[in-house]
């Protein structure tokens, strides 16, 4: 039985484990806008240094969909130098996602040159790279091409794995709870006492409140059994003492306190009794309470 309930356990938050990885590598890393502008901007900053450009202001980064940023520069730029001016910037800032890079006229978008980042990593001949670089105003414009999450979605998934995380704890608590046992009564009618709604075995010590049982330990049945035994009567606490402890031969008057706050709780859901404290003297239980 338990060895039942911890694979469906095991089961249940590794699936909601597996969730929260698919979330979490969904895009690799996820691409922080700010970072990207900072790349286009640093990667222009480079090209117009290298042009002999040091007077020219760079243009704002504009994002124009959810996977695509361009940067303008109206200035001729060496195009052969672009694939690894780029290609530094992205590593300084931790982007890894492929891409895909076109230079684009800023008249008509039409795509004059471009590459892959594939092209840049393995080395391979970058296509036209060695072509002259038309004059004029240009966009360079980068679009990555894998899985991309943007910085606001990249914090849900942690809210989402905090909830599967959540999910797994209480998984955890529900199969674990302890259950008490079925109402099955197969015992003779003269071992069971009746109090409000409530009744206690005596042999078997269990204690049924509410449709639900709960086995006692033999000083919480022989301590409830005494409170039965005298409804509504104030019980000394050197008196609970002497009948439920004297057994023991030695006495500790906080065990009385202790074995109450358990039987308490195991009758809250019995509203009809209740084990009430008297200061300074002991308990009673109250209310509607008769013995069977």
């Amino acid at each position: 039985m338990m060895g039942n309930r911890l694979m469906r356990l095991f089961s249940l938050v590794f699936m909601l484990s597996m969730s929260g990885t698919v979330m979490l590598h969904a895009g690799t890393e996820p691409i922080d806008p700010q970072k990207v502008n900072l790349v286009l901007r640093r990667t222009a900053d480079r090209l117009l240094r290298a042009s002999g450009d040091l007077n020219s202001r760079i243009p704002a980064v504009e994002h124009t969909t959810e996977n695509v940023w361009r940067i303008q520069i109206r200035q001729t730029f060496s195009y052969d130098t672009l694939p690894s001016v780029l290609q530094s910037a992205l590593d300084q800032y931790g982007i890894t996602q492929p891409y895909e890079v076109a230079v684009k006229r800023c008249e008509d978008d039409v795509i004059d040159l471009g590459y892959q980042q594939q092209d840049v990593i393995q080395d391979s001949i970058v296509p036209c790279m060695g072509r002259e670089e038309p004059d004029g105003c240009h966009y360079i414009e980068i679009t990555f091409t894998g899985p991309i999450i943007t910085k606001s979605a990249s914090e849900w998934k942690y809210v989402l794995l905090a909830i599967a995380g959540l999910a797994g704890i209480a998984a955890a608590w529900w199969y674990f709870r302890k259950k008490p046992s079925p109402l099955v009564d197969n015992s003779p009618d003269g071992d069971w006492i009746t109090f409000g709604q409530s009744r206690l075995h005596l042999s078997s010590q269990i204690l049924e409140c509410d449709g639900i049982r709960h086995q006692l330990t033999y000083r919480e049945a022989k301590l409830l059994k005494l409170f039965a035994a005298h409804p509504g009567q104030l019980l000394e606490r050197e008196q609970i003492l002497q009948q439920v402890w004297a057994d023991e031969g030695v006495q500790v008057g906080r065990s009385v306190d202790m074995f109450v706050s358990r039987l308490r709780k195991k009758l809250k859901a019995d509203s009809s009794i209740g084990i009430v404290a008297v200061h300074g003297v002991g308990y009673k239980m109250e209310t509607g309470i008769g013995i069977a």
